[in-house]
């Protein structure tokens, strides 16, 4: 899926929220804790890591690109 950004930067419990992979802020930083999150197929552990355009996330099978708006 590809996720429009509106800014500079969205931060990646955020853009899990938002994409509906995580059903809260929370969860979303508890999949980022637990390891189950990359960032342009490197591992990402910082829950707040700020996501610019032209990256792709991948959590629990599903990938999502991120776009300019």
């Amino acid at each position: 899926m590809e996720f429009k950004l509106r800014g500079e930067h969205v931060a990646l419990c955020d853009l899990l929220k938002l994409t509906g992979i995580a059903g809260s802020g929370g969860q979303g930083k508890l999949m980022i804790a637990n390891g189950e999150v990359t960032v342009d197929g490197r591992p990402e552990s910082r829950k707040t890591a700020k996501i610019r355009a032209n990256q792709t996330v991948q959590c629990l099978g599903q990938t999502v690109r991120v776009v300019a708006d």
